[in-house]
């Protein structure tokens, strides 16, 4: 997918202002609030910089606990459509939410070497519930884009919560799994040798090892990779996240790729809420195409968020396999997220 924001980076201002045209009859850009919460973390100031260079966007504001006036000042002197807000503590997050679209969430923290996806949930599953305890109250119908690991239980947490606050829709949550995706496409197109822009790849079940479930078979254009090839490529898609945690010797995580695949999806649910057709995308939403109520698949995006949850199509034997493995696992982290938000 080529979006918007990253032709922006090419082009001089005549082609900029055909950007904000494109794909709208009425010639005009709705007006569009998108909120990251998180915006001062390694992931949130890329992403805060990626948004900022997104013409959908007309109203960015930027939450941390703290040192987010700064990355709003230095965001804020670039030269393209949307207006910077800085807000900092508890008690601002409310004006930060306040008529939002899209609320992106990386907030928490991240990964480090030695650290399981069990220690991720100890700390961010807190700080989860409390930032959708206020988007309940400030903006109930934005629709919510959930980064914050581990993404098979904050989802589920998120949508206690909603629920709880009376404000639960399930056409407006989603787990960001673009990265996993993101990967697939690249680790693909590197070994069948084909240009990967031109490169999809379908990635279904959750956001956490074996649960990633790459669908190779369904890959375009076709390659005819032997057997261990994919086997290889779904095993380096799966553990993505470790190789750059390895990589970076305990100094962060995948920030850098993961603000781009945030900024990715969070463009196809702007383009879906202005009513550009046909947008599809894999996330982490409430699913009833497996026995799970939390699934990632393909999504068609609309006006209202979820416009269609696809089903999984045709897999091959590998596939079925994995998609057998990754239930038990699945399931537990989704009654994990469900657990703690019902007992907290």
């Amino acid at each position: 997918m080529r979006s918007s924001m990253f032709q922006l980076l090419r082009s001089g201002s005549a082609s900029r202002a055909s950007l904000l045209r494109r794909g709208y009859s009425s010639g005009a850009v709705p007006e569009r609030k998108v909120a990251v919460l998180g915006a001062a973390g390694g992931i949130g100031q890329p992403l805060s910089l990626l948004m900022k260079l997104n013409p959908l966007v007309s109203k960015l504001a930027l939450y941390d606990i703290a040192g987010t006036p700064g990355v709003a000042a230095d965001v804020s002197h670039i030269n393209t459509r949307s207006e910077i807000a800085g807000y900092a503590g508890e008690d601002q997050l409310g004006q930060a939410l306040e008529g939002s679209d899209v609320v992106i969430i990386p907030a928490g923290v991240p990964r480090k070497p030695g650290m399981t996806r069990d220690d991720l949930f100890n700390i961010n599953a807190g700080i989860v519930k409390s930032l959708c305890t206020a988007i309940a109250k400030y903006c109930p119908n934005a629709l919510v884009n959930m980064i914050s690991n581990p993404v098979n239980s904050t989802v589920p947490i998120a949508a206690e919560v909603f629920k709880k606050a009376g404000t639960y829709d399930e056409k407006k949550l989603f787990g960001v799994t673009t990265l996993d995706v993101v990967r697939a496409k690249t680790f693909y197109a590197g070994k069948a040798k084909v240009p990967v822009e031109e490169v999809n790849v379908p990635v279904v079940g959750g956001h956490a090892g074996i649960t990633i479930l790459p669908l190779f078979s369904q890959a375009t254009p076709k390659a005819n990779l032997p057997d261990e090839d994919i086997k290889a490529l779904t095993k380096r898609t799966q553990d993505g996240g470790t190789e750059v945690v390895e990589a970076k010797a305990g100094k962060g995580s995948a920030t850098l790729s993961m603000a781009y695949a945030g900024a990715l999806f969070a463009d196809a649910c702007l383009k879906g809420l202005n009513g550009v057709p046909d947008v599809v995308e894999c996330s982490f939403v409430q699913s009833s195409i497996t026995e799970l109520p939390f699934f990632a698949s393909k999504v068609k995006l609309g006006k209202n968020g979820v416009d269609e949850v696809f089903g999984l199509g045709p897999l091959s034997d590998y596939e079925k396999q994995g998609l057998e493995s990754l239930i038990p696992e699945l399931k537990a982290s989704i009654e994990k997220g469900i657990k703690f938000a019902n007992q907290s």
